[in-house]
């Protein structure tokens, strides 16, 4: 592993040999750059600025600006709009995703032949609210002769479906909040959420934005900031000297795969949404925060992505081989290859750590790279994340499956163990000794009624499976003719790996529990149809079958 990280993309971006030229002799420093990615900034937003609108700092933002793909989709669907087309797009999303920055970036473009509105939840009457703004902005859509172009968070959709006075775009919200497939001829709908920020491929998954933005940051050619950095190197300003080397660590593409693995992790296992906003100001409390950047990365504060993340420091984690690294660390034990290691990360600009956690932290972001004698690899089984590993290959054969008998191999083998496994254990939890042929269906004090259910995988409807995230797959079941759909997330996918391990769900599995409790209630309903059921208590077990409208009662 080298501090410089290696191999990068190199993006071309116009003018950049003058724009160094510049920087080089200007007084900028570094953390003066780099405040364009602080949620504080006033460069956090985009808007339509007077006076220098090309001043280093927009021009660093510029740089560090990502094209989204959704943004060539509203291109392509504005430039089709003609100079009287009497037609309106509304770019959906919440907020900081980025909708205000791509609207001014077209704004630029088309504002000669389309009225644009960038910010729906805005009202530029100090007496007015949002609602009445847009209600204008409609009434002069209506009055004039050009189409129009309107940024709004999803909240403010329903809100004007209830509110607002237009008849006309308060039918049409309301009929894409139901339908995100909604629209009509002269009223069309783009939402952000229909290009998300993680993608699970066939080879594992990405996140094409993150990895781009963070590319663009650090790499070494065509780069302003690479430029101050290596100013502020020679000017060997000790208070700088941190900020550096956090620099130099993000710079590796290996700490980078981390980082994007904690994104999409928080995404998964916390529901959190990756912004642009929220993404840009985490790397910057990843280089400027008070400490190292594997410190920072789990030290919470403000930031919502880092919050959510925090609840994933390696530090927490109890092993065999971390327990025995701390309590060594702690009694000052002597070890040989961790001393030639303390050494080594000297010349990367790491010096001073004075806890265990710290280095297991330090660890954890170097677990995908070799450094110096490898000391760290030590604990790369104790950081593996195997249910992420699961819940991917789970998703995969739910999203490319075509029924062929070796995706019905494997998906089978989910649905057999794991999932209808833990249905079962779940529903009989009252009443382990029904076996796997019976289901509870309930009890009377000593006695329990159970009846036969076939639960089986629905192989015909997983091939119509339609995925439009990667926070969730629906797993699909039927009981004789009925069908039953499951959403599975990751954190239901472990609540399901534990039933099966013997843990009884309790209150801080609610969300995954209610879940679980509409399914076990349906395939209730349908198995009290069964033509068999047994009774049991007080040590006796009863079979009744209907046999030609006859009940056939035997004891077992």
């Amino acid at each position: 592993m080298r501090p410089d990280g290696g191999d990068v993309v190199k993006v071309n971006h116009g003018a950049v040999g003058f724009i160094f030229s510049r920087y080089l002799g200007s007084k900028m420093r570094l953390k003066e750059a780099l405040s364009v990615l602080s949620k504080s900034s006033p460069f956090a937003v985009s808007t339509e600025r007077d006076g220098d609108t090309h001043s280093q700092l927009e021009e660093i933002k510029s740089y560090l600006y990502i094209e989204m793909p959704i943004e060539k989709h509203v291109d392509e669907v504005i430039s089709s709009f003609g100079a009287n087309d009497k037609k309106i797009l509304f770019l959906c999303g919440s907020s900081g995703d980025g909708k205000s920055e791509l609207l001014t970036k077209a704004k630029e473009k088309y504002s000669q032949r389309v009225n644009f509105h960038l910010d729906a939840t805005h009202s530029f009457d100090p007496h007015g609210t949002a609602i009445q703004t847009l209600d204008n902005e409609f009434l002069k859509f209506e009055q004039g002769n050009k189409p129009l172009v309107v940024g709004i968070n999803t909240g403010m959709l329903g809100n004007y479906a209830e509110e607002g006075q237009n008849e006309t775009i308060r039918a049409s919200f309301a009929r894409y909040l139901q339908n995100r497939n909604f629209e009509t001829q002269n009223i069309k709908f783009i939402n952000f959420e229909d290009y998300p920020k993680f993608a699970i491929r066939e080879n594992g998954y990405d996140s094409d934005f993150a990895q781009k933005l963070l590319q663009r940051l650090t790499q070494k050619n065509d780069n302003i900031i690479r430029q101050l950095v290596e100013k502020e190197r020679q000017l060997g300003d000790y208070d700088s000297q941190r900020v550096l080397t956090n620099f130099e660590m993000l710079s590796i593409p290996s700490v980078q795969r981390v980082i994007i693995d904690l994104l999409f992790k928080a995404r998964l296992m916390r529901d959190q949404f990756l912004t642009a906003r929220a993404l840009l100001d985490f790397i910057h409390e990843l280089l400027l925060a008070d400490g190292y950047l594997f410190d920072n990365l789990f030290a919470g504060g403000g930031n919502e992505l880092a919050n959510k993340i925090q609840d994933f420091d390696p530090a927490n984690l109890r092993t065999k081989e971390i327990d025995r690294f701390i309590l060594a660390f702690d009694l000052n034990l002597s070890n040989e290859e961790f001393e030639e290691f303390k050494e080594a990360i000297k010349l990367f600009g790491i010096e001073g750590l004075t806890s265990g956690a710290q280095y297991l932290r330090l660890f954890y972001i170097l677990k995908y790279d070799d450094f110096a004698n490898n000391y760290h690899k030590k604990y790369q089984e104790d950081f593996n994340a195997s249910l992420i590993d699961q819940y991917i290959s789970v998703y995969q054969l739910h999203k490319g499956y075509t029924g062929s008998p070796e995706q019905k191999s494997e998906l089978k083998v989910f649905y057999r163990d794991t999932l209808i496994a833990a249905i079962r254990a779940y529903i009989n939890r009252n009443a382990p000794k029904l076996g796997k042929k019976y289901y509870l269906l309930s009890d009377f004090g000593e006695y329990q009624v159970a009846a036969p259910a076939d639960l089986s995988m629905d192989s015909d409807a997983i091939r119509q499976n339609t995925m439009r995230s990667s926070a969730f797959f629906n797993a699909r079941l039927k009981l004789k003719s009925k069908q039953f759909i499951l959403p599975i997330n990751i954190n239901l996918l472990s609540l399901l790996l534990s039933i099966n391990n013997g843990y009884r769900p309790n209150k801080h599995d609610k969300n995954s529990v209610i879940l679980l409790d509409e399914l076990a209630n349906e395939i209730i309903q349908e198995a009290k149809s069964a033509c068999e059921l047994v009774i049991t208590g007080e040590g006796r077990r009863y079979q009744l079958e209907l046999n030609d409208e006859e009940i056939m009662v035997s004891e077992v």
